[in-house]
């Protein structure tokens, strides 16, 4: 994509391009914004380092050519290489929270998030009364950082198999000053925990589908297919953390995972354990809690 930039003035401009450009070439969304509109508004204010809240007061203001250059070479690479926006500006917002990524991490983005800012009432009691807790699949950090913003007495310990991942996640720690209380753990699951335990663990892990995985639009595959990847039903990972949670999980411990549209699955997959699902702003069942004491009799 060559963009006419001695044609294109001001922000407006650019704008109207950025939108027509990328329905032009299909784009896939869901990395932070859902349509093409957010996502130039999103591209054009970042890359002209204008306040991303901010965009009427700047409409109709006219770029110098070094900031058309430099949007044009943006706009090019989201089209032409198909590269999400977070990767394009190494960052990515949960809430009021912003974040590093790169190609390392899979961009965050997370249901689960949209419940801790309520502390996951009323399924965990009292936020103080959660000393200890774990994110598995931590991937950049995200939810460890958020789970220290909710639960502010918790030590937390945030696990990936990807030492990529947790490189990304120690940037984000370190920026947000957690190093004190978010420990970065390399594990496969569980394996590297010997016999610690929790009153809270929290997982958004790979549930992507072989059949969705092979379905997967140019934007995700750019993504590592290990952070996706769930086998055959999605539920790969899934259910070595169930099986292995009542270990890890103190009397009355809770675990919440997330399982994208999966709950048909985890359901037949899970016939006897007393699931609560979760609502959130834009999802009903993409979310469970389960108790310590429902693991152990399911």
């Amino acid at each position: 994509m060559s963009a006419p930039t001695h044609e294109l003035a001001t922000v407006r401009d650019w704008l109207r391009y950025a939108v027509s450009r990328f329905n032009e070439a299909g784009l896939a969304f869901g990395h932070g914004t859902t349509n093409a509109w957010d996502e130039a508004a999103y591209l054009v204010l970042h890359a002209l380092h204008l306040p991303l809240d901010r965009l009427e007061p700047f409409l109709d203001a006219t770029l110098t050519q070094p900031e058309r250059l430099a949007l044009a070479d943006v706009l090019a690479r989201r089209v032409d290489e198909r590269i999400p926006a977070a990767y394009l500006t190494h960052e990515a917002w949960l809430g009021h929270f912003r974040f590093y990524v790169d190609e390392r991490v899979i961009v965050p983005r997370s249901y689960i998030a949209e419940l801790l800012p309520d502390h996951l009432a009323p399924f965990v009691g009292e936020p103080d009364a959660v000393r200890t807790a774990l994110d598995l699949c931590t991937g950049s950090g995200c939810l460890a950082i958020l789970l220290a913003d909710a639960f502010a007495l918790a030590d937390i310990d945030a696990v990936d198999v990807s030492a990529d991942a947790l490189a990304v996640a120690q940037r984000n720690v370190s920026d947000y000053g957690l190093a004190g209380r978010i420990n970065l753990i390399r594990s496969d699951v569980y394996a590297n925990l010997a016999d610690k335990s929790y009153d809270l663990v929290i997982s958004n892990p790979p549930y992507v589908t072989a059949v969705a995985m092979d379905n997967l639009p140019p934007e995700h595959r750019r993504e590592p297919a290990i952070a996706l990847a769930g086998g055959e039903d999605g539920l790969d990972v899934v259910r070595r953390i169930v099986k292995d949670a009542p270990r890890h999980l103190n009397p009355r411990g809770m675990l919440v995972m997330e399982i994208g549209d999966g709950r048909n699955a985890v359901e037949a997959a899970f016939p006897r354990l007393e699931l609560t699902w979760l609502a959130t702003a834009s999802s009903d069942d993409s979310v469970f809690a389960v108790s310590r004491e429902a693991l152990v009799r399911g």
